[in-house]
């Protein structure tokens, strides 16, 4: 790893449980060297046996404190505070934070935590970002919905019996084809955003400031890459999507409808599967400059045997976006509605809207807000979580701190 927000490739320390980035056994000279710098005032000498029975163990030499109550061993140093926590007083020194997070594993607070403070650190650069790829995905939804999408199917009320039947399925399919641009829309600004966000992040985990110019000048080689990862993803997907629903819906019918839903059912978990395993490739594909088949290997590779992890923290990360963005859409399709009256009445009439200009300009007004301040969440946490599992896997902590300039980091000299 150097100096630069971009990180050394993969393979510089172990992945799997590999231990020869261990430090070699010290040699003669330095072991003499570290045994003088013991203290001279040591514990007594003698007598290091248990006291028999009746007898009270021998005082402790002057300067020195007894064992806490409920512990066997000596206490604390003096001059130290007194607390009787022993792993405080004798364990590893807290971890070294030059940024937005301590350099150690993390926890799910610290992640959603250094999350919120990268993007507030650095919210010019963030905002600028992330309101223009709302402003582009807002705006394909919205011509998307208008011209190429069907009109929503209608349904009789009064309708029974097959027709009924028939009617609840084409509503369905309606629906899933309606959400469907808004779904993988969305997907591509997230991956996108989530990508470029990474060398934000980067740099405020080392507590370097980032401005757009650079931003740009940064993410501006590995672009071409990261259109074409995402591109193969939401191939992969929307393939995944197709061979689940699409049987069902030739089939047609009550029980096409059935098939339908227990293919969609199965398309869904694969592809969460799948994006969960390859949540990391944008991060790897941007930070350890990887090619775009490399950073899927190795998003794979991060996410083994810690897929449940990812997963929680994912949702509750998508949970926390979802309510957000409902906070602020809220007010704006109440808007919306209120100015497009024929959206209005179909809704209280029960019947399928036909949304007109002045509903979707406005709503979707709403959609670019909410987006330009979810994306930096989303995408902080998921940038936090590739750090997060390099620190677990392969000591990325060490060479962030040494990027850092942590006192007691510094590369050696040879």
């Amino acid at each position: 790893m150097n100096d630069s927000p971009g990180w050394a490739s993969p393979g510089s320390a172990p992945s799997d449980g590999d231990n020869s980035g261990t430090s070699p056994a010290p040699e003669p000279s330095e072991r003499a060297h570290a045994s003088s710098k013991w203290s001279q005032d040591q514990p007594p000498a003698a007598p290091w046996s248990s006291p028999g029975p009746g007898q009270n163990p021998p005082p402790p030499a002057p300067g020195w404190n007894g064992p806490p109550p409920g512990h066997g061993g000596w206490g604390r140093i003096p001059g130290q505070p007194p607390g009787g926590n022993w792993n405080h007083n004798y364990g590893r020194p807290p971890a070294a934070k030059p940024g937005v997070i301590p350099l150690r594993p993390l926890g799910v607070g610290e992640i959603l935590d250094g999350a919120v403070s990268a993007a507030r650190a650095h919210w010019r650069t963030v905002v600028g970002l992330t309101l223009a790829v709302a402003v582009v995905a807002q705006t394909a939804q919205l011509l998307t919905t208008r011209f190429i999408l069907p009109a929503p199917a209608t349904v009789d009320p009064n309708a029974t019996g097959a027709e009924a039947i028939n009617q609840a399925f084409d509503a369905m399919q309606s629906s899933l084809l309606a959400l469907m641009p808004s779904v993988i829309i969305g997907q591509l600004a997230t991956m996108l955003t989530t990508a470029v966000l990474a060398l934000v992040v980067s740099r405020s985990v080392l507590g370097r400031s980032v401005t757009p110019g650079a931003l740009w000048a940064e993410a501006r080689p590995r672009l071409l890459s990261l259109f074409g990862l995402v591109g193969l993803l939401t191939l992969l997907f929307t393939a995944i999507t197709a061979v689940g629903i699409l049987p069902g819906a030739l089939l047609g019918g009550g029980g096409g409808a059935a098939l339908t839903a227990l293919g969609g059912l199965a398309a869904c978990v694969v592809t969460l599967w799948l994006y969960i395993r390859y949540i990391l490739a944008g991060p790897a594909l941007m930070l350890e400059r990887q090619g775009i088949v490399q950073a899927l290997r190795r998003s794979a590779k991060l996410t083994s045997n810690s897929w449940w992890r990812v997963l929680g923290i994912t949702l509750l990360a998508l949970l926390l976006t979802v309510i957000v963005a409902m906070i602020i859409e809220l007010p704006f399709g109440v808007l919306a509605m209120a100015v497009d009256s024929t959206s209005f009445g179909d809704v209280i009439n029960g019947t399928a809207p036909d949304f007109g200009w002045a509903y979707l300009i406005i709503s979707g007004i709403g959609g670019v807000i909410a987006s330009a301040i979810t994306y930096p969440l989303f995408g902080g946490v998921t940038a936090l979580l590739y750090i997060d599992q390099r620190i677990r896997r392969e000591a990325l902590d060490l060479e962030l701190a040494r990027a850092a300039g942590v006192p007691g980091h510094e590369t050696p000299r040879s």
